[in-house]
C-alpha cells in the first residue's frame, strides 16, 4: 500500500516509528498535503513524494508537530545552571560550557537554557547555545521570538517581564538572549556529522526516542554518546531513562530533571554544583566585557533557580511545595510519603495529582503514575502537562490511539488558550 511505503519513507528520513503516533495521523497528514499539492490519490501523492524534496519536507512538517513551552520540566535547569557554574570553575577563565537542545522545536527550550544561564549570573561570553530541529516552521517561529500565551505554562512566570515586552496578545523576547542561540535545520540523525569535532558539557534531547522504535533509539544514543562530553549532562524525558540505563549511561540523581550521565563518569565526577541564593544582578549582556572570575549564582526571576536554595531553603507555602522540597533533596519516597498522606487528609486539587504522577514517573513506577494523571485530568480536563506525560505514558505502553487522543485534546485546549 502507498501509505505504508510512506511510513516507510518518514522511518527512513527521521526514523518516526508509524505505531509511534498510529498510522491515522499520517493518513491525515496525507490527505492534508495531497488536497494542497493536487494529488489525485495517496499513490499519486507517493509518487509526488519520492520525487520532490520539498513535498517530503512539507510532509514532514504535517507529521511533526511542535509541542513546546518555557521551562517545561524546569528542575532540568536548576541542573543546568549547576552544572554551568561547576564547568566554568573547572575550564577556567577562557573556557565556554557548551549547551545543546536536540530537536529544539519552536525555542522555548534553548531560550529557557539562556535565560537560566543568564539568571544564574553565567556570563554570556563563558557558554554557548546549539539548537537543532528539522522543522523550517518551527526554527522560523523561534527565530522571530513571538511567542502566545501557551508558551508560558509555568505559574511563576516572572522571567516574562525581565526577558520580553508585551506585543498585543503576545510577547517578543528580547535580543540578548536570542542572540545567545544559534540555530540551524538539520535532521538529528546527521547531528554527529554537522557538528564535527565538537562536544556538548550538556544535551537536551528530551520527548523524542519515544517516536523511535528500539533499534532507532540505540541508533540516536550512539550519537548522543559521541556528542556528550565525558563528564557531560544528558537531558531525557521522563518516560525516556530506561532506554539510556540499557545503554551504559546512570542517573545523574538529580530528582525530577531526568539527567544522565556516561557511567565512566562515576566516581570521579561529584555531580553538579548545587545553586545557591545572592542578590539579584543585571543580566550581563553577550557583547560586555566581563571579569574573569565567576559571579555568584543569582535568584533572579528564573522559576528554575526560584526552585531551589540548597544553602538555606526557603520556608514552604503548602505541602505542595514541601514534597517538591523533599523530591529536590533526592528523598523521592519521603516526596510520594509527603503527597500521598496529604491528599488522604485534605481537599485534592489537579496539581497535587499532577506532581505525584510526576514522581512515580521518575521512581519508574509507570501504572501510577498514570493513576496520578488520570486524577488531576478529572479534576481539570484541560490542564496540558498531565495530558501530554499520559500520551506518554500510554505511548510507551502500546496504546498509540489512546496516546493520540490525548495529544489531540491537548492541542485542542492549546488553540482555545491562544484565541
Amino acid at each position: 500500500m502507498a501509505i505504508a511505503r510512506i511510513e516507510s519513507l518518514l522511518k527512513a528520513r527521521i526514523g518516526l516509528d508509524a505505531a509511534s503516533i498510529g498510522t491515522a495521523s499520517i493518513e491525515r497528514a496525507v490527505r492534508e498535503r495531497c488536497a494542497a499539492s493536487d494529488c489525485r490519490d495517496v499513490q499519486a501523492y507517493l509518487d509526488l513524494v519520492l520525487a520532490s524534496e520539498v513535498e517530503l519536507q512539507e510532509l514532514i512538517e504535517a507529521v511533526v508537530v511542535p509541542e513546546s513551552w518555557f521551562f517545561r520540566d524546569r528542575q532540568a535547569f536548576v541542573a543546568l545552571a549547576g552544572m554551568a557554574h561547576k564547568e566554568c570553575l573547572r575550564k577556567g577563565p577562557e573556557g565556554v560550557v557548551r549547551v545543546l537542545s536536540l530537536p529544539c522545536s519552536t525555542g522555548e527550550e534553548p531560550y529557557s537554557m539562556v535565560m537560566t544561564l543568564l539568571d544564574a549570573g553565567i556570563p554570556a561570553h563563558r557558554f554557548q547555545v546549539d539548537a537543532v530541529d528539522i522543522s523550517a516552521r518551527a526554527l522560523a517561529k523561534a527565530d522571530s521570538g513571538i511567542y502566545g500565551k501557551n508558551s508560558f505554562r509555568d505559574k511563576d512566570a516572572r522571567y516574562r517581564d525581565d526577558h520580553f515586552a508585551p506585543m498585543g496578545s503576545a510577547y517578543c523576547l528580547n535580543e540578548i538572549v536570542r542572540r545567545q542561540v544559534c540555530f540551524r535545520q538539520g535532521n538529528l540523525f546527521d547531528a554527529g556529522g554537522f557538528f564535527g569535532a565538537r562536544i556538548f558539557d550538556a544535551i537536551f534531547c528530551r520527548n523524542v526516542l519515544i517516536y523511535f522504535d528500539r533499534p532507532t533509539q540505540l541508533r540516536v544514543v550512539e550519537i548522543l554518546n559521541r556528542l556528550l562530553a565525558a563528564t557531560g549532562l544528558l537531558f531525557v524525558g521522563p518516560s525516556e531513562t530506561g532506554v539510556l540505563q540499557d545503554q551504559g549511561f546512570v542517573t545523574a540523581k538529580l530528582p525530577l530533571a531526568f539527567a544522565f550521565r556516561k557511567a565512566l563518569a562515576i566516581g570521579h565526577e561529584p555531580g553538579p554544583a548545587p545553586v545557591r541564593s545572592s542578590k539579584p544582578v543585571p543580566v550581563v549582556r553577550a557583547n560586555a566585557r566581563a571579569s574573569a572570575a565567576i559571579p555568584k549564582p543569582t535568584q533572579r526571576s528564573s522559576p528554575a533557580l526560584a526552585l531551589v536554595d540548597r544553602a538555606r531553603p526557603a520556608v514552604p507555602k503548602n505541602w505542595i511545595e514541601e514534597a517538591q522540597q523533599l523530591a529536590d533533596r533526592g528523598n523521592l519516597l519521603d516526596a510520594l510519603k509527603h503527597c500521598e498522606q496529604h491528599i488522604n487528609e485534605e481537599t485534592t486539587s489537579a496539581a497535587a495529582f499532577y506532581l505525584l504522577g510526576l514522581l512515580h514517573d521518575a521512581a519508574g513506577r509507570s501504572q501510577q503514575a498514570c493513576e496520578q494523571y488520570r486524577k488531576a485530568l478529572y479534576l481539570d480536563a484541560g490542564h496540558t502537562e498531565a495530558l501530554v506525560h499520559l500520551a506518554v505514558a500510554l505511548r510507551r505502553d502500546g496504546d498509540a490511539r489512546g496516546a493520540q487522543l490525548l495529544l489531540d485534546r491537548a492541542k485542542r485546549v492549546q488553540a482555545a488558550g491562544s484565541k
